[in-house]
């Protein structure tokens, strides 16, 4: 059998930590929440960045809304919980189909051809 010694003393064991609670706030101005139907993800060796867009239909410009930048280690667990709620969610609502990539949605994504379309003025 094996003691601990120490500051635990000659046979008494550590005390298991208590599980901390945390309390995340969130300013209203957050909670409202930016639409986006687009996300580009790039990476380094010590980041992730996730840029969310927007895109409307008849435009031939989105425009990034916002841009998350973390780590690889939380970037695994972003990867495991949207793994995990999109699976409950199909669970519950069916499958999601995704859109055919070949969907003309005003630009081409690596190509060095431009759509025929005028470009907006903003």
């Amino acid at each position: 059998m094996n003691t601990l010694k120490g500051e635990y003393g000659m046979s008494q064991k550590p005390e298991q930590p208590q599980p901390r609670q945390i309390r995340i706030e969130i300013d209203d101005g957050v909670a409202d929440g930016i639409y986006a139907n687009l996300a580009f993800i790039s990476n380094n060796p010590s980041e992730f960045i996730i840029d969310f867009a927007r895109f409307l239909p008849g435009n031939t410009r989105g425009k990034v809304v916002s841009r998350i930048i973390i780590s690889p280690v939380h970037a695994k667990a972003l990867l495991k919980s949207l793994t995990e709620s999109v699976g409950a969610f199909e669970t519950r609502s069916g499958a999601i189909t995704l859109e055919p990539h070949d969907k003309n949605i005003g630009f081409q994504i690596n190509s060095d051809k431009s759509p025929d379309v005028p470009e907006s003025r903003e």
